[in-house]
């Protein structure tokens, strides 16, 4: 089942100008599910932007041109590194001499990339995180067009970066004060960076779903074949090292007459996989890999208990609210999360669940027991959920977005030949 956006409750203005305004957003993915960066191509295009997204590409999977709607084109370059991007995630170690041809391999894609970007003939070039932003500032340079940076991360510490914090630290720090805007995703986060680079505040645009109303349905336990009708609860988004995951497992063996099912793919999967089977978890710990974007949300209202068990193991994390927090709060799903401060100022002043300390695996699973055990807990923080939906949606906060590039496009008359 796909699932519908509402219709927006304001209509966003358009710019003035009677040419549509060019953007080219560089992303170092193949923008197959990029939540955040769809959000903002859409935001653009509805404004009247025509947003070109130049992605990586995945031969005999995604098209090197696809138009997802009007006013947004998306380009995919690169060979076959998105297919690299996909199997590094797995964690394999490498020779020297495969490091070397893929540090050649990233760099021939994103010398296409930049090249594709400046065929565009941009206004505006927004770079969608650091792996990025060298090449986007370079562009910026040769088009002539203001540079706008989206630092999703804190990539100066931040898992499996740590080898790469000095050339990260040192990329931001010459560039990020150059740019004509920046974003971030949380306040913490906007902080971070007005301090560490000498900036104003990143604008903040948290990583939140557009509303959607989707039903709750049985999907994840159709699709899993689960014939108990325990509580089935939910972990989705990237399996990988620093979430909680291992603990989530253990967890899973104090809590009894539940389902704990993992959507997503990543380097942890088959460590999460064996350490179940090593428990006799096998018929209650499942695993669904990656789903596509507009089908995500159907499973998300399928389950019953929403989980962010993230570590507090580098101050990415610290500082994190994350994607899934929002979707589980726009499918309703009472949630139990790690007690770090954004994920904090999100449950906290909605009441939409439980949080614990973060690497503890007892008190997790003792709140994750809690609300099993408890469906009349479930059923108020499902209510609660609904309300805090209204708000927590990417559409409350677009027009922070819109207002943004108003203030760094130059007016039009400053291309005439555009």
């Amino acid at each position: 089942m796909i699932n519908q956006e509402l219709p927006m409750q304001d209509e966003i203005p358009s710019i003035a100008s009677s040419r549509a305004a060019r953007v080219s957003m560089l992303v170092w993915n193949t923008f197959q599910n990029d939540a955040r960066v769809l959000n903002e191509a859409k935001t653009l295009a509805r404004a009247g932007y025509q947003v070109t997204v130049h992605a990586l590409a995945l031969p005999g999977i995604a098209p090197r041109v696809e138009t997802p709607e009007a006013g947004i084109t998306v380009r995919r370059c690169g060979g076959g590194q998105g297919r690299k991007q996909i199997k590094s995630a797995g964690g394999r170690s490498a020779s020297w001499f495969s490091l070397l041809l893929q540090a050649s391999s990233r760099t021939f894609a994103l010398l296409q990339m930049g090249r594709a970007a400046l065929r565009a003939r941009p206004q505006v070039i927004h770079a969608h995180d650091v792996n990025v932003l060298p090449t986007a500032w370079l562009a910026s340079k040769l088009a002539g067009a203001p540079l706008v940076y989206d630092a999703h991360e804190i990539s100066t510490d931040r898992e499996g970066y740590h080898a790469f914090r000095g050339l990260v630290a040192g990329l931001e720090k010459r560039i990020m004060p150059r740019a004509a805007g920046t974003i971030t995703t949380t306040d913490a986060r906007a902080k971070f960076f007005a301090r560490a680079y000498g900036i104003p505040r990143p604008l903040v645009l948290q990583n939140r779903p557009r509303r959607v109303q989707p039903p709750r349905g049985n999907r994840i336990r159709d699709e899993l074949g689960l014939s108990e009708p325990w509580p089935i609860v939910l972990y989705q988004g990237g399996l990988q090292p620093g979430r909680g995951l291992l603990r989530l497992v253990e967890a899973a063996a104090d809590v009894p007459n539940a389902y704990f099912v993992f959507i997503g793919g990543g380097r942890q999967r088959r460590e999460l996989g064996e350490r179940a089977e090593s428990l006799g978890l096998s018929h209650r710990v499942r695993f669904i890999p990656t789903v596509v974007l507009r089908e995500l949300p159907s499973y998300t209202a399928s389950a019953d208990i929403g989980v962010q068990p993230i570590e507090n193991t580098c101050l990415n994390h610290f500082t994190t609210d994350s994607n899934k927090l929002f979707e589980y709060v726009m499918a309703g799903l009472p949630v139990v999360a790690s007690r770090l401060p954004e994920i904090s100022r999100v449950v906290a002043p909605h009441d939409l669940g439980l949080l614990v300390p973060p690497g503890d695996t007892p008190a997790l699973a003792a709140a994750i027991r809690r609300l099993v055990d408890e469906p009349s807990l479930r059923d108020e923080y499902r209510s609660r959920a609904a309300l805090a939906a209204q708000s927590l949606n990417w559409e409350a906060q677009e027009q922070a977005l819109v207002d943004l590039y108003a203030r760094v496009l130059p007016a039009p008359s400053a291309h005439p030949g555009s």
